[in-house]
């Protein structure tokens, strides 16, 4: 076997070239691509979507793995780093080795892992890679039609493309923050890493224009993606309040805003066990809407003479005024709060009343409709001794859903498997990498 340190190149067998081996589910669309994933959490989704598409994703760590390992919530909250609820979830689908790219030797391996990959992807400060002789162009001249995918705060250029950010600051500086919690106090932060999701799907679908654009031209491309833009996408609905009716959509809270140029009109609902959402509106939809809750309350003592009288044919949420919103919405939240959100929900659909659960994560695994198309689905953890149920992909593809062929690696689990069943090394090789910190 030849040495992976050696000068001659090397190549993987012909059964995983051709992605036989490792493809998430039967005839998968990325059948035959190999990713290497050097990407950190600002990147994640991406190598998981392109491995739930049957991509080989190898993710690749440094020595003693990845920092986001130590991020929680933990399995049984259990802070732990092979117990990351958040890796688990988004490194699903991938093989993992370690390597350390700081390391000379660590550097040669990876240029000849280069040769066999089609996609690589990383999220390293931009300049990062180059200065190590790593950067797109140093790594496609020796395999021309490889795709490389960076993912960073603010882009490759601009005045801030050097510039470090957190989640919370790209929420912020994508403009999202702005219309994010209630009007009468500061912006707020979405809970758990948002804008880095938004980033890992953006950068997904362009690898995959970039691999249609190899296909039919056999050249690689260096795919850009900035996580502020990323961001600024989401803010599409803003976008057009301006352009239709001149308003700067504001925070609102739980109100509909903009709609209407007098008043706000609520839209999440107390109940009597949880939240519903149910928009007060006018026009054909709002007719239907408004007159069968109407007649739902009437039919329980609930309703009253002015509610009775409305002709929500007529009802013309331009001309209402923040008075009348507000009576009728007291009226309204009355019924909602004496009422779960199960009656609640069960009731609109055979009335035709546009109302929706607000689900807590609980409601949403034990969800019908979500159950009746086998949409979670059991991934066993060996070294937990347990399956773990998890989300599936959310398409279909000719009535098949793609498969969780693995659970998210544990650090190195895949060295031996890729090192030395793959890339040729001997085991004593191997052994000599990771005493020296290689790998």
């Amino acid at each position: 076997m030849n040495s992976i340190n050696s000068t001659n190149s090397y190549s993987l067998p012909h059964e995983a070239q051709a992605g036989k081996i490792y493809t998430a589910m039967d005839n998968s669309f990325l059948e035959g691509i190999r990713v290497l994933d050097l990407a950190g959490e600002q990147g994640f989704l991406c190598g998981r979507i392109l491995g739930d598409l049957g991509a080989d994703v190898i993710k690749i760590e440094p020595p003693g793995g990845d920092p986001s390992r130590q991020t929680g919530p933990f399995y049984h909250d259990i802070p732990h780093p092979p117990k990351s609820l958040p890796w688990f979830a988004y490194n699903a689908n991938k093989r993992g080795i370690t390597l350390n790219l700081e390391n000379q030797r660590g550097r040669e391996i990876f240029r000849k892992l280069v040769k066999s990959a089609t996609v690589v992807i990383e999220s390293y400060p931009p300049g990062y890679l180059k200065s190590m002789g790593l950067g797109y162009e140093d790594l496609s001249s020796a395999n021309p039609g490889m795709v490389m995918t960076s993912i960073t705060p603010y882009g490759q250029t601009g005045p801030y493309s050097r510039y470090k950010a957190s989640d919370l600051t790209l929420w912020c500086m994508g403009g999202m923050a702005y219309v994010s919690g209630d009007p009468d106090r500061a912006p707020v932060w979405v809970s758990v890493p948002q804008s880095y999701v938004h980033a890992g799907a953006n950068a997904a679908v362009g690898a995959m224009i970039a691999l249609f654009h190899r296909e039919l031209t056999g050249e690689g491309q260096w795919v850009d993606v900035s996580i502020q833009e990323a961001v600024k996408r989401t803010l599409l609905n803003a976008r057009q309040f301006w352009e239709l009716n001149g308003i700067i959509l504001k925070r609102a809270g739980p109100f509909r805003i903009g709609l209407s140029t007098n008043a706000n009109q609520r839209l999440i609902w107390r109940c009597k066990d949880g939240y519903v959402n149910y928009p007060l509106i006018g026009g054909l939809a709002g007719e239907r809407s408004n007159t069968g809750l109407v007649a739902w309350m009437k039919s329980e003592g609930m309703s009253n003479e002015h509610l009775n009288d409305i002709v929500w044919k007529e009802f013309d949420m331009a001309n209402c005024t923040q008075q009348e919103f507000d009576y009728m919405e007291s009226v309204i939240g009355r019924f909602f709060e004496s009422h779960t959100v199960k009656e609640l929900h069960e009731g609109a659909i055979g009335r035709r009343v546009m109302l929706y659960p607000v689900y807590t994560t609980k409601e949403l695994r034990e969800d019908p409709q979500l159950e009746s198309r086998d949409f979670w689905e059991e991934v066993e953890h060996p070294e937990l001794g347990e399956t773990i149920a998890y989300p599936g992909s959310p398409s279909l593809f000719s009535g098949e859903r793609p498969k969780l062929g693995r659970r998210a690696p544990l650090i190195g689990e895949h060295n031996e498997e890729i090192y030395c069943g793959e890339a040729g090394l001997s085991c004593d090789e191997l052994a000599e990498l990771e005493r020296e910190g290689v790998i």
